[in-house]
């Protein structure tokens, strides 16, 4: 009863129907947001319209372009804490982002709906936070899972190896409910995170067999067998995924770089 979706007005290709926006709290006791999208003017007024203004921190999962922005014009209107991971070094993200408050793993961040449990989970981020409220086992989980659709893991900032370790980290959690930040709630939770990691790992299996039979290759040579299964026209963007795959299977000891060219490791 104290948590309310909104989503931005910035659907595509990559964000679906747009970002999610969480309120928690209510009249009484004031409220907390969950990654404020982009500074989406009309999107913000919505958020102060609804809140009343009695925002008192503001919380994002991550600081890709479509989550954080919104934070600095509610912090400027409400004077709310900033509650987040600095961004990274790398160029998609908003670096105008200045958290007054850095959560580690496993701090507890009260709220007017509840208390949110802090999970670090890095992979499609380095600085990926989900925020477990306890009472209701809800997630709000970023971008970390998506519903209808597979997350984006892009290197360098992207990293596979810990993406897969961060959806086994949440199995060791109670969790009933799955709030994304695109897309509608998500339920059946356990199921959800073993296709996601069956998933990942049978892609992984294809790039391993793929190395093996047309390796050396480069990038684009290989990901046009890689990603068969997909069209064309967006193997631009499916080589940003081999490439992750890659890169773990070079930590895995499986793979090696070579100039422009990836190959298997013998043995």
């Amino acid at each position: 009863p104290d948590v309310i979706r909104l989503t931005a007005p910035n659907p595509s290709i990559m964000t679906g129907p747009g970002t999610n926006t969480y309120l928690l709290g209510n009249a009484s006791g004031g409220w907390s947001v969950i990654d404020p999208g982009p500074a989406d003017s009309v999107h913000i007024q919505r958020i102060m319209e609804i809140t009343g203004g009695d925002i008192r921190q503001v919380i994002t999962t991550h600081t890709h372009r479509d989550h954080s922005p919104g934070a600095r014009p509610l912090k400027e209107q409400t004077g709310a804490k900033l509650v987040g991971m600095p961004p990274p070094g790398d160029p998609t993200q908003d670096h105008d982002y200045v958290p007054d408050q850095i959560p580690v793993d496993g701090d507890l961040i009260e709220t007017a709906a509840g208390t949110l449990k802090v999970l670090h989970t890095p992979g499609h981020a380095s600085n990926h936070l989900c925020f477990l409220l306890e009472q209701e086992q809800m997630l709000f989980a970023g971008d970390h899972i998506m519903q209808g659709s597979t997350v984006v893991i892009n290197p360098p900032d992207g990293d596979m190896k810990d993406y897969l370790n961060s959806l086994d980290r949440l199995l060791q959690e109670h969790i009933r409910w799955i709030a994304p930040a695109h897309g509608f709630l998500i339920g059946h939770v356990q199921s959800v995170i073993d296709w996601l990691m069956t998933h990942r790992l049978t892609r992984e299996r294809k790039v391993a067999k793929t190395l093996e039979s047309h390796g050396p290759g480069t990038l684009k040579e290989l990901t046009k067998h890689a990603y068969d299964d997909v069209p064309a026209a967006i193997h631009g963007l499916a080589s940003r995924s081999l490439l992750a795959h890659l890169i773990k299977l070079k930590k895995d000891n499986r793979a090696r770089e070579n100039g422009e060219l990836w190959e298997v490791v013998e043995g």
